[in-house]
């Protein structure tokens, strides 16, 4: 079998050997970053340092740049960190945000997978509580984008505070917390080639958050205990590199492998084709051939991809995003998605395919009757 090819980099990017570099390089320094002597202050460097490409990632302050374990404990950490505040939560936000207040309210979908921004407006104004509304940058399953900044100016004309988790949005498109007004900004480092378990929680402006733990004063008291410097350092080379690249080039391979699947099997669906998205991201659906089917398949072929969330491994069910966006159980089980990222080729998206065509053909209406 030729190399395997992998088509996942939303679930977690292929690490970038600088990054790498970078954590090896940190693990074999001695020095906790909270200590004085020089072995201390040479670990606060390198985590001061990360912070800085962390935060000029997005076009914030190192000061407002609050490392975490991960996506989810930063998601987590601004709604949870709000418990006074009524959530009101898009339908179609990662689990982590979805699952992290028992109060949320869901804010509808339209039936191109945008956050229903009227429907907002109209929930805030039915009740006057403090709010915190959490909507996505871009959709983890389809790519496709929300416009964060009309829905910050919606929700602060209302008096409330805006999360958006933008862990999918960096490296892929530009990303710039000023522009989109919030309050509180998710990010992670494994979706831009960095370490898996760290991530980070940006906090441009004055916003107050309960503490989840108790401890020292790390990062600003949010998230106490001694930092991971090794893993701080391999998301700041990561946020370096992230935001020194584009990849709008691969938004034409992504366009010509959606074009080539509906030319081979016309019956299949692109969710959230008919809006804005990321470059790197497809949702396909192949009506009466399930998602599970599909990915152990192409798995068989050589070729990963995934179904939904890889937050719900092993447990290949109905995307919960597709549901929001009107499709039926049965459809929202047939949905796989392909994504691209730094590590691409077009001879990826030939392997896809080549793989998925006879898929596809074993597949069709006519071969099935």
């Amino acid at each position: 079998m030729a190399d395997p090819v992998y088509l996942d980099h939303n679930a977690t990017a292929p690490v970038r050997p600088e990054a790498a570099r970078a954590v090896a390089e940190a693990l074999a320094e001695v020095g906790n970053a909270s200590s004085v002597h020089r072995f201390g202050r040479g670990a606060r460097r390198r985590l001061e340092d990360a912070r800085e490409a962390v935060a000029a990632l997005v076009g914030a302050r190192a000061s407002q740049v609050i490392f975490t374990g991960g996506g989810t404990e930063a998601n987590n950490l601004a709604l949870r960190g709000l418990a006074g505040a009524r959530p009101l939560v898009s339908a179609g936000e990662h689990d982590c945000v979805l699952r992290a207040r028992d109060d949320a309210e869901s804010i509808p979908l339209t039936a191109d997978g945008r956050t229903d921004l009227d429907a907002l407006q109209a929930m805030l104004a039915d009740d006057a509580r403090p709010a915190v509304v959490s909507i996505m940058l871009a959709n983890n399953e389809t790519g496709v984008l929300n416009d964060v900044a009309r829905a910050a100016g919606i929700a602060h004309a209302a008096g409330a505070l805006v999360h958006c988790d933008a862990v999918q949005a960096p490296g892929k498109i530009a990303v710039d917390v000023r522009d989109l007004g919030v309050d509180l900004l998710t990010l992670s480092a494994h979706k831009i080639g960095g370490p898996q378990g760290v991530g980070a929680l940006v906090i441009p402006g004055e916003v107050s958050l309960t503490k989840l733990m108790g401890g020292g004063g790390q990062e600003r008291g949010y998230r106490p205990g001694t930092e991971n410097v090794a893993a701080a350092a391999g998301f700041g080379v990561a946020a370096e590199m992230a935001g020194r690249e584009t990849l709008d080039h691969v938004a034409a391979w992504r366009d010509r492998l959606e074009r080539e699947v509906r030319t081979m099997a016309p019956q299949a669906v692109i969710h959230g084709g008919d809006a804005p998205r990321l470059p790197t991201t497809s949702c396909i659906g192949l009506p009466g051939v399930n998602a599970e089917t599909q990915v152990m398949a192409l798995d068989l072929a050589g070729v990963a991809v995934s179904s939904g969330s890889a937050c719900s491994s092993g447990k290949v069910h109905p995307s919960h995003v597709l549901k929001a966006m009107g499709l039926d159980e049965d459809a929202a089980g047939e949905a796989i998605r392909v994504s691209l990222g730094w590590t691409s080729r077009e001879a990826d998206v030939d392997r896809f395919l080549d793989a998925w065509g006879k898929l596809a053909r074993r597949h069709a209406p006519e071969h099935a009757a």
